[in-house]
């Protein structure tokens, strides 16, 4: 892979980013893919390269950018249920970051960004934990840039505030993807539902599936949450949403 970090200029300031391709090609179509709240980390920079792998120009922000470059705070042994809360206390103040103005700026920004690199056309996004959330505003956002987002183990997409992301289904113009854990406090069945209706009811192409037995978090290999099985399935997933929607590369 041809890898580096970039800078991107945002309305707050400059995020940090990893950006991917392969070895060869340079007109490539472009994936924003939204990390977890946890950072930009090797585990997001390698799930970051397995995307671009299939033909595509990667980008993955350091969303967390306002508090500093990445790794913003040290990964923690997050198998460690005592090291993990502790890491959650610390980040819990910078997830106030996340507002739907605060996404939508910073995500018109790293569009920007990627467009930069990538071949002329619709973008592709990828999103887990509050990335799920962060690419479902988006899509929302700029129904004209994003053809296609996947959003698995989101949360935060249903609730009952009157900004709530689930309301915004009607500016979508991608088709979705969504892939939650079934043992998942963040994504309860009534909230999937509420979701699904919410698709449904603006016309939104879109799957949604749970994955047995998986818990949120489930597609990084560096916490306990990881669930080979579903992670694997998840790419699988991904890689045909790409490949059927305008983002898909030239075979």
């Amino acid at each position: 892979m041809r890898s580096a970090m970039v800078d991107v200029p945002t309305p707050d300031g400059t995020a940090d980013a990893y950006l991917t391709r392969p070895e060869t090609g340079d007109e490539l179509p472009g994936v924003l893919f939204l990390i977890d709240a946890i950072g930009l980390r090797d585990r997001t920079k390698a799930m970051a390269d397995r995307v671009a792998s299939w033909g595509y120009v990667v980008l993955a922000p350091n969303i967390l950018y306002r508090h500093g470059r990445a790794p913003v705070l040290p990964t923690p042994d997050l198998a460690d249920p005592d090291a993990r809360a502790a890491f959650m206390t610390q980040l819990g103040p910078m997830l106030a970051d996340f507002t739907k103005a605060n996404m939508e700026a910073d995500g018109r920004a790293y569009l920007d960004a990627l467009q930069q690199h990538a071949a002329p056309g619709p973008l592709g996004l990828t999103g887990y934990c509050i990335g799920g959330r962060f690419a479902f505003r988006l899509a929302a956002a700029e129904p004209g840039r994003v053809a296609a987002a996947g959003c698995f183990h989101a949360g935060g997409v249903a609730t009952g505030e009157p900004d709530s992301p689930h309301l915004s289904a009607a500016g979508i113009a991608a088709e979705l993807y969504l892939g939650h854990a079934d043992n998942d406090q963040n994504m309860t069945p009534e909230q999937i539902a509420t979701i699904d209706a919410a698709l449904d009811a603006a016309g939104v192409t879109h799957t949604t599936h749970r994955f047995t037995g998986a818990a949120h978090g489930y597609t990084m290999s560096d916490t306990a949450a990881y669930d080979e099985d579903a992670a694997e399935q998840h790419f699988a997933a991904l890689e045909a949403l790409l490949a059927r929607t305008p983002p898909a590369r030239t075979r």
